[in-house]
């Protein structure tokens, strides 16, 4: 048994001498393009005119990031927080990281070598003669990766869980917006629904006024019918907009990943429709697309692609790999660790695709139009984004001025019904005059109600395409991510 190790340990200046060479070897070429992130410009400006209380100068990516506190509404910001949380679609965009990380793992384990241990014991019978063998073995094996094959497919697994990651993001993005168009409706319909109440109770006052001056013949019937479908139509409008205030509590609460119906108690007090900030940074279109998760994750799906073609490629070239065994062999338990019951065996083995038909280069040409496809797909993407900032910018702008016009209009219809309704009284119009102006004055309340919704929304909006709402939200998360990642590579 000594002699055998002394004759292992004479060989190992030459394994190690093997070693070095081989790595060598397997580093010197790596087949396939190298990525090179595409030369796309950008505006230096937005194209529409920003107006009112939009800059353009460089925005806060801190306040970008949570971008609705500058709502300056506590609740709305517990909704969102808890939805970070607690959303499914979050969820599974994790899970979907882990599994990018995995896959990463699982590429690069493809660089080192591998080492089997075996052992066993047979019993055997010939010519009425029994025998046994006892066999251990430690088998290596190592597949050289001569023409950068599988570094160029741990570029594409590490290339895809950075896509992950910003789907990831893209997902937070989505759901924070989500969140917030929800809750500025859900407050809208409870605006509505108080302006509709109120002006029931004006109406029914109305109604009950013809009643009066029809019993006291100072107007016909036609009045009291007039003041009554109107009251009837006002009061019609409830039970929908009751519908519209519990279907919105049931959405934010599926978005937080609760059951429909958990938060009907915690927002059924009455708020207000929050209040858009004073001034809102919205920056350059190169830092938008710097940030948009989206246009960052066809990016990487852009440099996974490209490495696949390396992938592919690499199979157009031999594969050389070295093979080692050591063990002990014996027809006798006693005699398994003596010297005679040793062997071993070391060398390597090649092997070359002589003739596939064209295959291999077929893929080549397969990965190549992939990857022409996502090079598209990437351009598509910063395409999409400049478009939507460009609407949303018009639409946040054009809606203020939508308001403010509403703004003046109600406060007109408020005026138009005091005067009619006390010239009314005193015989100098008919009851249509004032009919008419109570309708106009619950139609404009109404919209003025929805425009106040829709300046919100389209702030939030805004925001979205910015690409705000994940860094600061999704930053415990992803260091979470990533050292449980980071354990799961040091454990294989």
């Amino acid at each position: 048994m000594n002699s055998s190790i002394e004759k292992y340990m004479r060989l190992f200046p030459v394994w190690v001498t093997m070693f070095f060479m081989i790595i060598m070897l397997a580093g010197c070429a790596t087949v396939g393009p190298d990525y090179v992130p595409p030369d796309i410009s950008s505006p230096a400006a937005w194209h529409s005119q920003l107006k009112k209380d939009l800059v353009g100068y460089e925005t806060d990516l801190r306040a970008l990031s949570r971008w609705w506190t500058t709502l300056n509404d506590p609740v709305l910001s517990s909704l969102i927080d808890r939805a970070v949380t607690g959303n499914l679609d979050v969820r599974e965009a994790k899970a979907r990281v882990r599994e990018a990380r995995g896959r990463r793992g699982l590429s690069k384990s493809d660089m080192f070598p591998t080492l089997d241990a075996s052992g066993s014991v047979t019993k055997s019978r010939s010519n009425e003669k029994e025998s046994k063998l006892y066999l251990t073995t430690f088998d290596a094996g190592w597949e050289l990766d001569l023409f950068g094959g599988v570094r160029r497919s741990v570029e594409a697994a590490e290339a895809n869980l950075q896509a992950s990651q910003e789907d990831l993001r893209n997902v937070l993005v989505s759901l924070t917006a989500e969140v917030a168009l929800n809750y500025v409706e859900f407050r809208m319909y409870q605006a509505q629904f108080a302006t509709t109440e109120k002006n029931l109770q004006l109406q029914q006052e109305t109604y009950e006024l013809t009643q009066w001056r029809y019993k006291a013949g100072l107007d016909d019937e036609l009045a009291v019918q007039q003041a009554r479908y109107s009251l009837e139509s006002t009061r019609s409008q409830i039970p929908a907009l009751r519908s519209s205030v519990a279907e919105s509590k049931n959405r934010i609460a599926v978005l937080l990943g609760r059951q429909p119906g958990m938060l009907h108690k915690e927002l059924e007090s009455q708020a207000p429709i929050p209040v858009v900030p004073p001034e809102i940074a919205v920056g350059i279109p190169a830092d938008m697309l710097r940030r948009r998760p989206d246009v960052r994750k066809a990016e990487w799906e852009l440099a996974a692609q490209t490495a696949r073609i390396g992938v592919a490629t690499a199979d157009l070239y031999p594969t050389l790999r070295l093979t080692g065994s050591i063990g002990l062999k014996s027809s006798e338990s006693s005699s398994l660790f003596k010297s005679a019951s040793n062997f071993w065996s070391i060398g390597p083995a090649i092997s070359w695709n002589i003739f596939d038909a064209g295959a291999v280069r077929r893929n080549i040409e397969v990965q190549s139009a992939l990857q022409e496809q996502s090079l598209n797909a990437y351009e598509a993407a910063i395409l999409n984004a400049l478009e939507e900032v460009e609407n949303a910018l018009v639409a946040y702008a054009e809606e203020q001025n939508r308001r403010n016009s509403l703004n003046e209009a109600v406060q007109a219809a408020q005026r138009a019904v005091e005067l009619s309704r006390t010239k009314y009284q005193a015989g100098m119009i008919d009851f249509g005059d004032l009919l008419d102006a109570e309708r106009s004055l619950l139609l404009y309340q109404n919209q003025l109600i929805q425009s106040d919704g829709s300046v919100a929304s389209n702030l939030v909006r805004l925001y979205k395409v910015l690409g705000g709402g994940w860094k600061a939200a999704a930053a415990e998360k992803e260091n979470e991510l990533r050292d449980r990642g980071n354990k799961d590579e040091g454990k294989t």
